[in-house]
């Protein structure tokens, strides 16, 4: 078997539409079979409820303020958050690493008027959101997860430094292009080169636990019986979306059509 390649790609919209219809928490058990431990965002919330998240990372790095910094990176409509937010688009999240300070904010609704007139999905910061009103109010249409709230700026902590390279965000690796799923538990990250392998995997579990779900309920018994899934419930599962006519134990039988060979017995 050829050795995968784990050089990024472009994830497509299709994929990403995909996403949204799954929990992270069977994606981020899915990624740690894979050897990707650290995939969730520690202490990142949603301050959007209820909106699921699934999108290109675009990403932005704050670090301490310094004077040499500032001669490098205040350059105005050029600076770092704006070349950022400027490569953000419809499927896209900017991604923004501010050491975790939980009072620094990223942005307020001025700044971040840029993401909304560019149609990105989101933004994703293991630091503050401030003016989180006014976005909401004004319908800026941002998915928003971060620490908290804060009417601070970014100083004394942080200033934007630099874009579009490898971050880190609530403790996990975020490279440019990775795809960033959030729900109501929080983020988690996917890398570019595996999402839709990842995606195909967890809309194939997700079906088989809702499957056993139906198999706990019709035969009355503990969820013990069949979960955690076995690799028998998987084989019973496909056999049964194949629909090679072979039914599994506990579920109702097909209804026959016109012409339709009987389920063997």
């Amino acid at each position: 078997m050829p050795e995968r390649s784990m050089k990024p790609v472009n994830v497509p919209q299709s994929v990403l539409n995909r996403f949204k219809q799954l929990p992270i928490a069977t994606i981020w058990g899915d990624l740690r079979r894979e050897g990707i431990e650290t995939n969730y965002m520690e202490g990142v919330r949603t301050f959007t409820p209820g909106q699921r998240l699934a999108a290109r990372a675009r990403t932005l790095r704050f670090l301490p303020p310094r004077p040499d910094i500032d001669k490098e990176t205040r350059a105005g409509e050029k600076s770092p958050e704006y070349r950022a937010m400027a490569r953000c688009g419809p499927g896209d999240v900017l991604v923004a690493d501010i050491m975790g300070r939980p009072l620094a904010a990223i942005g307020g609704d001025v700044k971040l008027l840029q993401l909304a007139m560019n149609r990105a999905d989101g933004l994703v910061t293991d630091g503050a959101i401030r003016d989180l009103d006014v976005i909401v109010h004004e319908k800026y249409n941002l998915i928003v997860y971060a620490q908290g709230r804060t009417p601070y700026g970014g100083r004394p902590w942080a200033d934007p430094a630099e874009e579009n390279v490898d971050i880190q965000c609530g403790g996990v690796l975020v490279r440019p292009g990775d795809v960033i799923v959030g729900d109501d538990d929080g983020v988690v990250v996917v890398p570019s080169w595996i999402a839709a392998e990842i995606c195909a995997r967890v809309e194939e579990h997700e079906a088989v636990e809702a499957y056993i779900k139906t198999k706990i309920k019709a035969e009355k018994v503990t969820p013990g019986k069949y979960y955690p899934p076995s690799p028998e419930t998987y084989a019973e599962y496909r056999r049964l979306k194949s629909g090679d006519g072979r039914r599994p134990t506990g579920r109702k039988a097909p209804a026959r059509t016109a012409g339709s060979k009987p389920a063997r017995k």
